[in-house]
């Protein structure tokens, strides 16, 4: 039975970040909708190590000054409309994407959206209710396909990233592809390269991801706590010479560096993790020159890669529920970011308002 659609009250519950690893559940206004905009009952709300690292800082410096209801990756049902929305309607099943692009400026002409100097940004995930702006619903709210579940639909945005960044150092069916990091970033990334006919390699250090890797299609698992992890991978790869592309999904000094060893002559490296900011990196220039080597670096995601995740999620190419291991509620969210911090065992934990 379809609940109702008209709010009768005037306060949700939402959890407000303050500061450094400060997140109060609160009561606070529900947003109303006006022109364009459409206020989303959220039904899961997804963690993500974006997330951790505003838990930990207390600020993003792109998305969020506290205090502010935070989090990113949701879906719901739209509960109200605002004027001059004609797209969407009460109780349909959606999922919003965190941002939407100008679509003027420079970078937006040159079929770069994820650059875009107006990027508008929304962060509200973790509450009962959200009000979605008109950008966002013009070019990233998308009505659900019947057999995709809110917490499957929720992993659109970072499975998104994943997809802009297979693109874009295109990957074809056959290359040997190096992952580090099996975070459920780089187990997507697994997934997906698999779909395309890659060999993958999946680089980690923890035995429970490496497992889960090799079980959603990983050809040779590798454990790089050892510390001739280089080595190890190049075994795997033909007469030794490195893999056709390397993909650095973890965003740390020591796995940049290690990307470097693992590609062959000519092949392309992927610095897709993210280094603390002021992080300085030496480079072997005679190995990048003489080798040949292609170093990109991908970042955020565009409307056609939100709409190609959902998709690829549709067809059953990845698998969310994988990655999802718990569910709780908004009042436990800080225990779970706590958890996550401690680096326990979770990987995505499902926020059910």
């Amino acid at each position: 039975m379809r609940e109702l659609i008209n709010i009768t009250r005037d306060k949700m519950t939402a959890a407000v970040l303050y500061g450094k690893r400060d997140v109060r559940i609160e009561q606070i206004p529900i947003p109303r909708p006006e022109n364009g905009e459409v206020l989303v009952r959220i039904k899961a709300a997804l963690t993500c190590g974006t997330d951790l690292k505003v838990y930990r800082q207390g600020f993003h410096a792109r998305m969020i000054v506290p205090p502010s209801v935070f989090g990113h990756e949701l879906a719901g049902v739209i509960e109200e409309v605002g004027p001059n929305v004609d797209s969407f309607t009460p109780g349909m099943r959606v999922v919003a994407a965190n941002s939407a692009p100008c679509n003027n400026c420079f970078f937006c002409q040159r079929q770069l959206a994820n650059l875009c100097q107006d990027l508008q940004f929304i962060n509200g995930a973790y509450a009962e209710f959200i009000k979605i702006p008109e950008r966002v619903v013009r070019q990233n709210l998308l009505i659900l396909p019947e057999n995709v579940s809110f917490t499957e639909a929720a992993a659109v945005e970072p499975l998104a990233c994943v997809l802009r960044g297979i693109e874009e150092i295109g990957i074809s069916e056959g290359d040997t592809v190096v992952v580090i990091g099996m975070g459920p970033i780089g187990l997507m990334f697994v997934q997906q390269l698999k779909s395309i006919g890659a060999t993958v390699i999946a680089a980690g250090n923890r035995p429970n991801q490496l497992a889960l890797s090799a079980k959603l299609g990983a050809d040779h698992v590798v454990d790089s706590t050892h510390t001739n992890v280089v080595e190890r991978v190049r075994n795997f790869t033909d007469a030794r010479r490195g893999a056709d592309v390397v993909i650095e999904a973890v965003g740390s000094k020591e796995t940049w560096q290690q990307a470097m060893g693992m590609v062959r002559r000519g092949g392309t490296i992927n610095l897709f993790g993210g280094c603390p900011s002021g992080t300085q990196i030496p480079l072997d220039s005679t190995l990048i020159h003489y080798s040949e080597i292609t170093i990109k670096a991908t970042f955020h995601h565009t409307p056609r890669h939100i709409r190609e995740a959902l998709e690829a999620i549709r067809l059953g190419h990845v698998r969310p529920r994988t990655l999802i291991t718990g569910e709780e509620s908004l009042a436990s969210l800080s225990n779970v970011l706590e958890r996550l911090i401690n680096r326990n065992g979770d990987l995505k934990i499902a926020i059910i308002p």
